[in-house]
């Protein structure tokens, strides 16, 4: 697919790849090197699958020191470097370039302690998602943020794209919910920036590292916020005959002063194919479907859910239906987290992301139906109803370039509509390669010039994840060396 532009490689790089390859053997040993084609093969793409290049060389350090050893190598030979957790990117975050090296920190997994009094843990970035609250839910705590992939993706992935997930309505994203982090910079030097204090002086350097997207260095530890476990939770589902009064319902919940834990949109076509695979009871004569769960005590939770029953009965729903029991709030959810799954099963799909303020969002959903329908393509919407965080997924044939080409533009559309709307072009999947020559839309050259001076401050050389995130016209005038350079001169 060509649409989206990728650099040549380096042809001085790959002829010095034998002496790169002894160089880091001397340096961290053979057995953290992944030479051979068909290993490197592996770490050719992430979950943004339509662009591939396979690395010239993957390392799997172990711990803070051997990532130090590799990045001050690569800062002295010039070698590129593409940090790596578990690849779930969907826009590409982690996608490699033929003259780079694939730093995978997804052996780098201990917890490194856990500190039930004042709600903290501080973990190795390489562990997963899930395996956070799995390693405190004894001692009656969880980690908030969730993504959809959080079986699978790294704390590391989370950290760069600052992700949030189903429940990050009332508990925020990752960087609402991180203390402190280690990070490696691109000549070795370690550095530790925020710690276990909830307040810091000085500059917000914490906020400037989380989804900053393996620009500014290789994050290898982090000590995380620990939240008790609520008393209970229950989900509500609430059917709707358009996506427009679901949209509506959405911004009355939150007008009233309601905030809760979640609220989740599906459209009957999600709906119809999240019920075939996980056989949640989703309504399949709704048009549109809320998941909305509110927590605290029962009493809370029934005054809160009858309250939001008040409010949908405003915009005439289908069915209104509240979890019985733990196990139909289970298969609630299991319908959730597997959508992404579920539609994979039928059709290829761009996930697209981006936010808008929740009063546009009746209006948004229709425009993306009448979008994704001028470039003759279909679309299913599953999102983050409660703070406006779109994912609408555009159904394709990935054999079919043409098609493939037309799935890209529709999204392409679809996210400067949300920046027209007030929004933004990324909520938590990060801009990656996927919106990288949208930055312009939504950013002035001003805005994008001291985004880059940032950049290089951190990496002077441009040689951490590459070709990602500022415009490749933009940055080649930077590395060129054109003192005068600014984004108007690209």
């Amino acid at each position: 697919m060509p649409h989206i532009e990728l650099p040549e490689p380096d042809v001085g790089v790959l002829r010095r790849l034998p002496i790169l390859i002894e160089g880091l053997k001397s340096r961290v040993g053979q057995d953290l090197l992944i030479v051979d084609e068909d290993g490197r093969r592996a770490y050719e793409t992430d979950a943004f699958t339509a662009y591939r290049r396979v690395p010239m060389l993957v390392v799997l350090p172990r711990t803070t020191e051997e990532v130090s050893k590799i990045l001050k190598y690569c800062h002295e030979n010039d070698v590129k470097v593409i940090p790596r957790g578990a690849g779930t990117s969907l826009c590409g975050g982690s996608l490699p370039t033929e003259d780079a090296i694939v730093l995978c920190i997804s052996k780098m997994n201990r917890v490194i302690e856990i500190d039930y009094a004042n709600r903290l843990a501080r973990l190795e970035a390489g562990i997963t998602n899930l395996q956070i609250t799995a390693e405190v839910a004894a001692g009656g705590f969880f980690y908030a943020p969730d993504p959809s992939s959080q079986l699978a993706c790294t704390l590391a992935g989370n950290l760069a794209m600052n992700s949030g997930g189903a429940h990050c309505l009332k508990y925020g994203v990752t960087t609402h919910n991180v203390l402190g982090v280690k990070m490696v910079l691109i000549d070795g030097t370690v550095v530790e920036i925020g710690g276990s204090a909830l307040e810091r002086n000085g500059y917000d350097l914490l906020s400037l590292v989380i989804g900053s997207e393996g620009q500014l260095g290789v994050i290898t530890e982090a000590t995380v916020k620990l939240v008790p476990a609520p008393e209970g939770a229950r989900p509500m589902m609430i059917g709707f005959r358009s996506p427009e009064a679901a949209g509506s319902c959405v911004s009355a919940i939150i007008a009233a002063g309601i905030i809760p834990v979640a609220i989740e949109y599906m459209d009957h076509a999600a709906i119809e194919v999240c019920e075939a695979f996980a056989g949640a009871g989703y309504p399949l004569d709704a048009e549109a479907l809320l998941i909305v769960e509110v927590e605290g005590s029962e009493a809370e939770i029934g005054i809160l859910l009858g309250r939001i029953a008040e409010i949908a009965a405003r915009f005439d729903p289908k069915t209104v239906q509240i979890s019985a029991d733990a196990e139909q709030s289970a298969r609630i959810w299991a319908g959730r987290k597997a959508a992404f799954g579920a539609i994979g099963r039928i059709s290829d799909y761009l996930c697209m992301d981006g936010t808008i303020p929740l009063a546009q969002l009746p209006h948004a959903l229709t425009r993306i139906s009448q979008i994704c329908a001028e470039y003759g393509l279909k679309v299913a919407n599953i999102f983050h109803a409660g703070d406006g965080n779109l994912h609408p997924l555009i159904l394709y044939d990935a054999n079919s370039p043409e098609e493939a080409e037309r799935a890209e533009l529709a999204g392409e559309t679809i996210l400067k509509l949300c920046v027209e709307l007030g929004g933004c072009l990324t909520g938590e999947h990060g801009v990656g390669i996927e919106k990288r020559e949208l930055m312009t839309t939504q950013f002035s050259p001003t805005d994008l010039a001291v985004q880059m001076r940032i950049k290089t401050v951190f990496d002077p050389t441009w040689r951490l994840n590459p070709a990602k995130v500022f415009p490749l016209a933009i940055t080649n005038v930077m590395r060129a060396g054109d003192a005068a350079s600014t984004p108007e001169a690209a």
